[in-house]
C-alpha cells in the first residue's frame, strides 16, 4: 500500500490504451477497522493514496425494518464488529452470496452484512428515534395495534404527522412525534440519552437501543447530541474531545477511558455503561469501576476528555 501512487504514461511503456499504477513512496499505515480496501478492492476514493487490483465506486443503500449486526466476514458465526441501525446507509463495495462488504456511512466503519438486511428503496432519512425504544401504532391513536418499534438510533423518512400533530407517518405506521428528532436538529443531552439505557443488555458489537457495548453507547449518545464519534473506544479516545488536566474535577457529560473500555459521566462521580461485568448498561461510582481493574494494570484510566 502507498501513499505516493502515480500513474504510468502509457506512452512511456509502450502498451497503448493501458495505464498502470506504480508505487513510488512508503508503505503507508492504516487502520483497516475504517479503510475500505481488501486484497482484491478498494473503495474508489482511495484511488491514488493506496495501490489495489481494482477500484470500486460505492453503492448507497439502506437498512432495512431491523437492526444488522456488521461482522469480521461474510457468514452468520463471524465475529460482530459493529452494528448498523434502522435507516442508516451503507456503502456496499462487494456482494458474494447472501453477503455484502462495505462500510457504514454514519463512521466508516468497514465490515460483513446480510444482503437481505439492506434496501435501496426507502426514502431519504429525515428522522432519528431518541428514547430507548419507539412504538409504531397502525394508526395515529395508541389505542390502535402496535406494528413495529424501533430502537434508539434508527432513522426514517417521516412522510407527514397527523390533524392532531401528536403523529409522525412513517413507512410502516405511525410513531409519537415526541419520540423522534429531525436529523437536522440534534440536541439532546447525552447523559439524559445514556441514563434511558440504563438495564439495556450489553452487546458486543451493539450500538443501539435494544442492546449495545460501550463504545456503542457513547457514539449513540453523542450522536443524539450533534457530535460525530468514531466507533471504538481508541478511535474515540484519540479523537474526541480535550484532555482534563490531573486538577480538574470530572463533571457531568465528561468521557473516561480504560483499556478497551469507555464511559460517560452522570457526575462528578457516577459513570454511565455499558459492560460486560453486569452484561447491561449501569450507572456506578467510577470508584467501584477503577477498583475492578486487576492490580497488574498499572494505569485504568487512561484519559479524561472533555466534549466542547
Amino acid at each position: 500500500m502507498d501513499a505516493g501512487l502515480a500513474l504510468q504514461d502509457p506512452a512511456e511503456s509502450g502498451a497503448a490504451h493501458q495505464q498502470r499504477f506504480v508505487l513510488s513512496g512508503p508503505v503507508a499505515d492504516y487502520d483497516p477497522r475504517v479503510t475500505p480496501i481488501r486484497g482484491d478492492l478498494a473503495d474508489i476514493a482511495l484511488a491514488g493514496r493506496f495501490f489495489a487490483p481494482h477500484y470500486v465506486a460505492p453503492q448507497r443503500h439502506q437498512v432495512a425494518g431491523t437492526p444488522a449486526m456488521l461482522r469480521k466476514a461474510g457468514s452468520d458465526d463471524a465475529e460482530a464488529v459493529s452494528q448498523l441501525q434502522p435507516g442508516e446507509g451503507f456503502a456496499l463495495l462487494d456482494s458474494a452470496g447472501d453477503w455484502g462488504w462495505g462500510y457504514g456511512v454514519h463512521d466508516g466503519y468497514c465490515g460483513y452484512v446480510r444482503l437481505d438486511a439492506l434496501t435501496r428503496d426507502a426514502a431519504e432519512p429525515t428522522h432519528v428515534v431518541h428514547v430507548r425504544r419507539a412504538l409504531v401504532f397502525a394508526e395515529p391513536s395508541i389505542k390502535t395495534p402496535m406494528v413495529a418499534a424501533l430502537p434508539m438510533g434508527s432513522c426514517f423518512a417521516a412522510e407527514g404527522a397527523s390533524e392532531c400533530g401528536k403523529f409522525l407517518k412513517v413507512a410502516q405506521g405511525w410513531m409519537s412525534v415526541r419520540h423522534a428528532l429531525a436529523l437536522d436538529a440534534l440536541t439532546c443531552d447525552p447523559v439524559d440519552r445514556a441514563l434511558q439505557l440504563v438495564g439495556a443488555p450489553y452487546l458486543w458489537g451493539g450500538r443501539g437501543g435494544d442492546a449495545l457495548d460501550c463504545s456503542g453507547l457513547v457514539q449513540l449518545v453523542l450522536m443524539l447530541a450533534g457530535h460525530a464519534a468514531p466507533r471504538d473506544s481508541d478511535q474515540q479516545m484519540a479523537a474526541l474531545g480535550r484532555a482534563l488536566g490531573d486538577d480538574e474535577p470530572l463533571q457531568r457529560g465528561d468521557l473516561v477511558f480504560f483499556p478497551g473500555h469507555v464511559g460517560i459521566m452522570a457526575d462528578g462521580d457516577t459513570l454511565v455503561h455499558a459492560n460486560a461485568f453486569w452484561m447491561q448498561v449501569v450507572a456506578e461510582p467510577l470508584a467501584d469501576v477503577i477498583a475492578r481493574f486487576p492490580e497488574t494494570t498499572p494505569q485504568p484510566v487512561l484519559a479524561r476528555k472533555r466534549i466542547g
